[in-house]
């Protein structure tokens, strides 16, 4: 949806929303929350124009609309909101209305992978398991951290972390900085080897029961583990 497409007055789908617990009607257009926005004016993005059209009913502009899907969900809007109106959760109600086959591509993909391997990626346990040892070993080369070893799958760790995809794919860099911290701090920690996957593409897609599954696969990891705390950085 761009600015200077028509959109049609169809107030009949107003019944969708009006049980919402959004308090929608109470927005004040103060622009808060398009001041505070990361991607306000992006393909003519305004968190405004979201809540003026949930309260006009406009549900099938909405769910094909783009909007909901570039919104980063980061909560700024919320948070300066005077009226407290949920604007985050309005737009991954929005997204929870999409045909799954019409969610754009690399969420679907990759929830359908995780629901399927335990992992955004669809990467085998044994090619995440040689990712980490090696991350492990580059670490063990730097003055200081001749001992450190990564921890998988230890039995009554205080600590049991998940891993965003990322870090085992593009940017393993990264891993090494939480690795360091819990090595010179002499933490007792872990990773899971299977069902590690941090990011809950269920949540961001407004696909409840892959959220709850993906989220139940951390809690049985715990279980398993017999882990004391859960650091999820996501």
């Amino acid at each position: 949806m761009t600015t200077n497409e028509p959109i049609s007055m169809n107030l009949l789908n107003q019944d969708l929303f009006k049980n919402w617990p959004f308090d929608q009607d109470h927005c004040l257009t103060c622009a808060l929350c398009s001041s505070s926005c990361p991607i306000s004016g992006i393909d003519g993005f305004d968190p405004r124009k979201i809540i003026r059209m949930v309260s006009m009913g406009l549900q099938s502009e909405l769910v094909e609309s783009r909007w909901p899907w570039i919104c980063t969900m980061c909560g700024k809007c919320e948070h300066v909101c005077p009226m407290g109106i949920h604007i985050p959760d309005m737009m991954r109600a929005i997204r929870s209305l999409r045909d799954r086959d019409k969610v754009p591509g690399i969420l679907h993909k990759g929830l359908d992978a995780a629901l399927k391997t335990g992992n955004n990626l669809g990467l085998p346990k044994e090619d995440f398991v040689f990712i980490l040892e090696d991350v492990a070993d580059e670490i063990r080369q730097e003055p200081g951290f001749e001992g450190f070893a990564a921890s998988v799958d230890k039995q009554g760790a205080n600590i049991m972390t998940t891993i965003h995809n990322k870090l085992v794919n593009t940017h393993t860099e990264d891993l090494k900085h939480w690795w360091k911290i819990f090595y010179a701090a002499g933490e007792d920690w872990t990773v899971p080897s299977e069902n590690w996957e941090g990011t809950n593409w269920g949540m961001f897609t407004g696909d409840d029961p892959a959220m709850k599954l993906m989220s139940g696969r951390i809690a049985e990891n715990m279980v398993r583990l017999n882990a004391k705390n859960l650091l999820w950085p996501e």
